[in-house]
């Protein structure tokens, strides 16, 4: 079997459900079909997150410095750019089930790869440079996998639920990489402080071949695949004049609209500010406040799961609060965010008092993040393009996300000094992304939604 048999859409089932049995099956199914695909993706994030815990270890080791690891982590985000982009147009075509599966199965096995690079560290005779290049191409590779997460998640709420659900469908999707960030600093991090930064990787890797079961187990790919209806007919909705046009058409109408551009710009913002805490967070907190590796990966942990929060509560606040405006919970959460993230990385040393800020972050920036870089954007997309409009947003997001790598790597290095580290350059770019991130699209919107 070819690649392109294999991964294609699937075809419609030539036996079909009785009607009697339709609507349970479809529910049970859809169900299922949601769940796998945020597990799994939970797990994608394990998988990706592992460097930002390690980062410490790895410079106190003498493995790399800070502005080499902010090479290899640039690697990952540029390739990952590259590949939101082309996996988000591929994935409109493809069977999700399979395509989510393979993503997650080769991430795992290159983090496994990674640790046992790691336990063989000391025999391999490999020079820092040489050390940064192996890790720059396998963690790079593991970019492309990881960019075959998304595409296919957000692609599953749109064959699987009507336009009704999808706001609140896709706030609660969106809190899984809240889950996966929140998994990795608490277990990730207490592993590698009791076994060493190699057995992280390790544990990563277990926790991807976990995710890549349930993909296969629980994900099916379309309704009619399984027999059933579309979700058009399931759902009642009437059908549109765009879904009469075929996928090419449509993703060349969305690469057009100004409006998906601009949103790609506030997202690009948007992955600088989310990345720096997600990246530099736990290495911050130890070098600057003064926390032990389990203390600050528990700080930046235990707040990840307030960004649950915020996804759930971008929906809410958009759709029922403030009836559809998508303006006004930015407005309000992005000047949350800014304040927080200025108590944070100015502010306070206290434990408590740093889960705070960075509990009050996770949470309003997840408003901002979700309904900018998500809800914005379907707003406006047809059904059959979902996969492309993440695709021009995911690469102009990652290319950034991958800058803010080594433009923090080399303001961190450039402002140490005999071990002692001077974070107030790499924070007031932060805080400058922070702003752009929410001001940027509440002044465009109006513009935007009359194109």
């Amino acid at each position: 079997m070819s690649l392109y048999r294999y991964f294609r859409i699937s075809r419609p089932a030539p036996e079909k459900v009785p009607q009697e049995q339709v609507d349970a099956e479809y529910k049970r199914l859809r169900s299922r079909t949601f769940w796998g695909v945020m597990v799994a993706y939970i797990f994608y994030y394990v998988c990706r997150m592992t460097l930002g815990v390690v980062k410490q270890p790895l410079i106190d080791d003498g493995v790399m410095t800070a502005g080499q690891l902010g090479i290899v982590g640039s690697a990952f985000y540029f390739v990952y750019a590259v590949g939101k982009f082309s996996n988000g147009f591929i994935a409109d075509y493809c069977n999700i089930r399979r395509f989510m599966a393979a993503g997650l199965g080769i991430s795992a096995a290159i983090n496994l790869v990674l640790g046992g690079l790691g336990l063989l560290h000391g025999t391999l005779g490999l020079g820092s440079f040489g050390v940064m290049a192996l890790f720059a191409v396998l963690w790079g590779t593991n970019g492309w996998m990881q960019s075959m997460g998304s595409p296919p998640g957000v692609i599953s709420l749109s064959r699987w639920y009507p336009l009704s659900k999808r706001g609140t469908m896709y706030s609660i999707f969106s809190s899984t990489p809240s889950f996966g960030k929140a998994l990795t600093m608490v277990l990730t991090g207490v592993i590698v402080a009791a076994a060493g930064w190699q057995w992280g990787f390790i544990a990563a890797a277990a926790a991807g071949v976990a995710g890549t079961v349930i993909a296969l187990v629980f994900i099916s790919d379309t309704p009619e695949s399984k027999g059933l209806p579309s979700v058009q007919e399931l759902s009642g909705e009437p059908l549109k004049r765009e879904d009469r046009r075929s996928t090419r058409e449509l993703q060349k109408w969305v690469f057009r609209h100004p409006g998906i551009w601009v949103i790609a710009i506030s997202s690009a913002f948007i992955y600088i500010t989310q990345h720096a805490v997600s990246d530099w967070g736990v290495l911050f907190l130890q070098k600057q406040k003064g926390f032990s590796l389990e203390s600050a990966t528990q700080v930046i942990g235990i707040a990840e799961v307030f960004g649950v929060l915020g996804t759930l509560l971008a929906g809410w606040l958009s759709d029922s609060v403030f009836k559809g405006n998508r303006v006004r919970p930015v407005i309000l959460a992005g000047i949350l965010t800014v304040f927080a993230l200025g108590g944070f990385l100015f502010m306070g040393s206290g434990y408590f008092v740093n889960i705070l800020y960075v509990a009050l972050f996770s949470m309003a920036f997840n408003v901002v993040f979700c309904i900018v870089a998500g809800l914005m954007a379907l707003d406006f997309v047809p059904r059959k393009a979902t996969g492309a409009a993440l695709g021009i947003v995911g690469i102009s997001s990652y290319a950034a996300a991958g800058l803010q790598s080594i433009v923090s790597g080399f303001l961190i290095q450039g402002g140490t000094t005999d071990g002692a580290y001077d974070f107030t350059p790499v924070s007031l770019f932060w805080m400058v992304a922070c702003l752009i991130a929410f001001i940027l699209p509440v002044v465009g919107w109006k513009h935007l939604r009359e194109n």
